[in-house]
C-alpha cells in the first residue's frame, strides 16, 4: 500500500511511473455481484446484522468448504470478518500471550511478521529459499519448535511468491505438528483459486482431518472476485477458537458491512466462470513477466504456481551494480526505470523484489522493458 502511495504521489507531480506494488486485481467487481450490492440496498438491507456474519453468508461459506475443500462446518465454526487480515489479527488476539512464539515460513505476507507482534509474541521465521520452491521442509518445521511455540501461519499459494504445498507436502507437515498439540495451525487459502499448478489446490486442512481441532482456515472474496474494496473474509475452524474470535471482533468493528455481505452471498453462491477468467489472464501475464524477468542478466526467478506475483532473486544484480540493499535497487528501479517494485526484505527475503502482474499486457512489457534496460 506504501508503494502504491508513492506511486499516485508521483504520478500527481507529473512523473511517468508504473507500480507493480500493488496486491489486488486489476478487475472489475463482476456484474452479478455488483447487482447484488445493488439489490441489498434497494430492499433495506442496511442495518447491522450478527457480529460474526449473516446465517445467509454463513451458509454460503459452508457451502464452499463443503465443494471446494470436503471440509464439514456449521454456523458455529464460522466467522466473517472485514477482510481476511481481521480474522488472522482475531486469532492472533485470542490465542497468542506475551513471549510465545510463531512459527513463519519466510519470504512470509508483511502482515505475519506484525500482527503478532502486537499481541507480544515473537516471529520465528523459517526461511525457504527458490532451491527449495519456497516451501519449507518438514525438518525445518521440526528443528522451529520449542515449548512455547503457539503458531503456525501458512499461506498457499504464497504471497509474496506464488509457491503452492502439495497435498502431500502439507500431510508431511503435518505429521510434524501432530506431536505437538499446544500449536494451532492457520492456513490462508486467501489465493486458492488464482491457481495453476500441476496438482489440484489442496488445503492443509483438507490434507490434516486429524489435526482440525485445531486448525483454521481463513479465506475471502477479495482476491478471486476482485472484491479488494468490498472488505469480507472469513474463517472456519474449532468452535471455541471462533467464539472467542467473534468477542474479539465485537468489542472492536463489530459486523463486516451488511451490504458486502449480500454482495458475497452472490460471489461465493454464483457461476464461478468469473473466477476461470481472471486466473486465466493472470496466467498468461505470468509467464510473459517470468520469460522477461529470466532475460536480465543476474536474475534468476521461479516461476509461481499461483497468485499475481513474481519473486526475483536479485541479489547478484545487487552486487554486481553495489546496491547496498534492496531498498537502495527499488529506489534505483523508481527513478531510473520509473517503476515501483516491493523490496524482498519486507517479506522477510533481502535480495529479491516483489513483481505484481495484476495489470495489463501491454503496461507489463513496458514495465519490464524498463526494468531490462535499468538493470542491463
Amino acid at each position: 500500500m506504501a508503494v502504491t502511495a508513492l506511486v499516485a504521489q508521483l504520478r500527481a507531480e507529473g512523473r511517468d511511473v508504473i507500480g507493480l506494488g500493488a496486491g489486488e486485481p486489476d478487475f472489475d467487481t463482476p456484474e452479478h455481484i455488483k447487482e447484488a450490492a445493488h439489490r441489498a440496498i434497494r430492499d433495506g438491507h442496511t442495518k447491522y446484522t450478527a457480529v460474526d456474519g449473516t446465517p445467509q453468508l454463513k451458509q454460503a461459506i459452508i457451502s464452499k468448504f463443503h465443494r471446494d475443500n470436503d471440509l464439514e462446518m456449521t454456523p458455529d465454526q464460522i466467522i466473517v470478518s472485514n477482510g481476511a487480515k481481521q480474522c488472522i489479527f482475531n486469532l492472533c488476539q485470542v490465542l497468542l500471550d506475551d513471549g510465545d512464539e510463531v512459527i513463519v515460513p519466510a519470504p512470509y505476507w508483511v502482515s505475519y511478521r506484525d500482527i503478532p507482534r502486537v499481541c507480544g509474541a515473537r516471529i520465528v521465521d523459517v526461511f525457504a529459499g527458490p532451491g527449495q520452491g519456497f516451501r519449507i521442509t518438514p525438518e525445518q518445521l521440526a528443528d522451529s519448535i520449542t515449548d512455547r511455540s503457539r503458531l503456525l501461519m501458512l499461506n498457499s499459494p504464497c504471497n509474496p511468491t506464488g509457491a503452492t504445498y502439495t497435498r502431500k507436502e502439507l500431510a508431511a507437515l503435518g505429521e510434524v505438528l501432530a506431536g505437538h498439540e499446544q500449536i494451532v495451525v492457520m492456513t490462508d487459502d486467501i489465493y486458492e483459486h488464482i491457481y495453476w499448478g500441476d496438482q489440484p489446490f489442496c488445503s492443509f486442512a483438507s490434507a490434516n482431518p486429524g489435526l482440525l481441532d485445531r486448525t483454521v482456515v481463513v479465506n475471502g472474496v477479495s482476491k478471486c472476485y476482485a472484491m479488494t474494496g468490498w472488505r469480507i473474509g472469513y474463517a472456519g475452524g474449532p468452535v471455541k477458537l471462533i467464539s472467542a474470535m467473534k468477542k474479539i471482533q465485537s468489542q472492536s468493528t463489530s459486523n463486516p458491512s451488511s451490504i458486502s455481505q449480500m454482495a458475497a452471498i452472490a460471489a461465493l453462491d454464483g457461476d464461478p466462470a468469473c473466477i476461470a477468467r481472471m486466473t486465466d489472464q493472470f496466467q498468461t501475464r505470468h509467464d510473459l513477466v517470468l520469460r522477461a524477468l529470466n532475460e536480465i542478466e543476474d536474475v534468476y526467478t521461479a516461476p509461481a504456481s499461483g497468485t499475481f506475483y513474481l519473486f526475483p532473486d536479485m541479489r547478484r544484480v545487487m552486487i554486481r551494480k553495489e546496491f547496498a540493499d534492496d531498498a537502495e535497487l527499488a529506489r534505483y528501479l523508481l527513478d531510473e526505470a520509473g517503476v515501483a517494485l516491493v523490496a524482498g526484505s519486507a517479506f522477510g527475503a533481502p535480495g529479491f523484489m516483489r513483481v505484481s502482474y495484476a495489470t495489463d499486457m501491454t503496461t507489463l512489457e513496458t514495465a519490464i522493458g524498463r526494468v531490462q534496460d535499468a538493470l542491463g
